[in-house]
């Protein structure tokens, strides 16, 4: 199948509300049925503003997460209403690529 590739760029201690902005993102992709969401933390990277984010021994609040999907040009649309509707503003990566499974499950 073809898609894309859409990567999310926040921190750690980002939320939406009350929750970590990482479970509400990936609440939200099981909700509008996207086919899966992947969750990595960082260890280091820097911004547009050139600030250094890591995680610490003692403090993971700046760490760098990183939220993936593989999803149809309609389902990210959906993604980027939404959370242009809740006004959530994130850096991200939007790339075309081919999707789909290795066997039967």
């Amino acid at each position: 199948m073809n898609g894309f590739q859409l990567t999310l760029f926040l921190r750690q201690d980002d939320k939406h509300g009350h929750q970590p902005m990482s479970q509400w993102l990936v609440a939200v992709a099981k909700r509008l049925g996207i086919g899966g969401a992947t969750v990595i933390a960082a260890a280091e990277g820097f911004g547009h503003g050139g600030r250094l984010h890591s995680a610490h021994f003692f403090e993971l609040a700046d760490q760098p997460v990183e939220l993936t999907m593989a999803l149809s040009a309609a389902d990210a649309g959906r993604v980027f209403e939404l959370l242009k509707s809740v006004g959530v503003d994130l850096f991200y990566l939007m790339a075309p690529i081919e999707f789909g499974m290795t066997g039967q499950r």
